[in-house]
């Protein structure tokens, strides 16, 4: 078990390694805790040697014949005070191994306390042995490793700390690269989240549904981005962007310009000349040069869909009297960033519910498919894939409920998943229900 350790970045799979590496041959229990202000990336203790110190139990392991009842009673994640004359604080502040004959007061309490006074627990608190060995990283203490011999055990000596601290100096290597990975992996996920539209799923005469997919498992963040966001008099923005790559500087640049266009949706201003402002904005932001996007404006009210592009795939629309396929636009228009500043807006009549599609590159483009094979492919998927009413053909006019539209989003992801692509990947679907009145 013990080179299983470090093949996984994940915290609590790190601490189980440890602890079953040293059970049942070496110990017959063993646990980790690891400091609560390490984890959290706080700064050090302002004394080496605090009143107390706060821990979370990471790991828990027990070869004893309550082993069920302390795993239940002592759950991984609480976090647990130590006071400073416990070996536990003792081994934090000093860096030096602890080693007892009988387990200390504070944890002997604290312990039968929880198993509400087990006649089998107190026996084991009479006999065992305790070895408690600090993890050190960087000549700095991080944590510590518990192992506990019962009756019928040789008590711990000098040369089981060294093995121990052997142990140790391995598996603190592997849990800050677990701890740095979680930090970094849950800070990606706070930006994603934040960066999702913060709307309602429904607007006046359109309906949303959306979903992203990175590139790939380790990816949470990329330079994908896409919007929604009501307009002066009852109208509505869609918008899906790619800035190039999907790495930390994609994300920054994507963040920018994200934010840049829900500050410009927010003026009455035509879809080309927010297109426009964009760009201008692009030359002079790090990473956004020759990043691309499609902004569509819904008017139900004047039965009008609005669109600009700047390089990016173009929409794909469907109606009852208009088959699935990508939209003609008047220009493509050209990445955003060149300060070309000429784009030209496609207006649509649309008087009947229209499904109207925006995504980005990922979805229709792999290293086996170009970029007209995959809209192809989406097109196909799109007609085949259309939730139906009963036994008719299916069409926008169909897709009447929040649960159907987020179906066939979830089928069409599912499909590009499955086809593989190196790039995110990146869909918004819109329901165009023009009103009556």
């Amino acid at each position: 078990m013990a080179g299983l350790i470090g093949s996984a970045l994940d915290l609590r799979l790190t601490g189980g390694h440890v602890v079953h590496s040293l059970m049942p041959e070496f110990c017959d229990a063993s646990s980790v805790y690891l400091l609560e202000r390490w984890l959290q990336q706080e700064n050090a203790y302002l004394t080496a040697d605090p009143p107390q110190i706060e821990a979370r139990r990471l790991a828990l392991g027990s070869g004893f014949r309550s082993a069920p009842e302390w795993e239940r009673r002592l759950p991984l994640g609480e976090i647990v005070v130590f006071p400073r004359e416990t070996p536990y604080a003792r081994a934090l502040a000093t860096g030096r191994p602890q080693l007892l004959d009988a387990m200390d007061e504070h944890t002997s309490e604290r312990l039968t306390a929880s198993q509400g006074g087990d006649p089998v627990l107190r026996e084991v608190l009479r006999s065992v042995s305790l070895l408690v060995v600090p993890l050190r990283l960087r000549d700095a203490a991080v944590g510590v490793i518990v192992c506990v011999r019962g009756p019928g055990r040789p008590p711990f000596v000098t040369e089981d700390a060294a093995h121990v601290e052997a142990l140790a100096g391995r598996a603190c290597v592997a849990l800050d690269n677990a701890r740095r990975y979680e930090h970094e992996r849950r800070t990606a996920l706070a930006i994603r989240t934040s960066l999702l539209p913060a709307t309602a799923p429904e607007f006046e005469g359109c309906r949303i549904a959306h979903g992203y997919l990175p590139a790939g498992q380790d990816t949470v963040i990329g330079g994908d981005w896409f919007d929604v966001l009501p307009r002066p008099g009852h109208r509505v923005s869609l918008i899906v962007g790619d800035a190039m790559g999907h790495g930390p500087e994609s994300a920054v640049a994507m963040i920018q310009l994200r934010t840049a266009v829900r500050t410009l949706a927010g003026f009455d201003i035509t879809p080309a000349e927010l297109m426009q402002r964009l760009d201008a904005l692009a030359c002079d932001t790090p990473g956004a040069s020759f990043a691309t996007c499609v902004y569509a404006e819904w008017d139900a009210r004047r039965h009008t869909c609005t669109v600009v592009a700047a390089g990016h795939p173009p929409p794909l629309m469907r109606g009852p009297d208009r088959a699935a396929g990508p939209l003609a636009l008047t220009s493509p228009g050209l990445p955003l960033g060149l300060g070309t500043a000429t784009y030209e807006p496609t207006v649509v009549e649309v008087d009947e519910p229209t499904l109207l599609v925006l995504y980005s590159d990922g979805l229709v483009e792999s290293r086996h498919t170009d970029i007209d094979q995959g809209i192809a492919r989406l097109v196909g998927a799109l007609e085949t894939d259309t939730p139906a009413k009963g036994d008719h053909p299916a069409g926008p006019a169909d897709v009447t409920g929040p649960e159907e539209l987020r179906e066939l989003c979830e089928v069409l992801l599912r499909e590009a998943a499955e086809v593989g692509s190196a790039d995110d990947r990146t869909l918004l679907l819109a329901e165009l229900t023009p009103a009556t009145d």
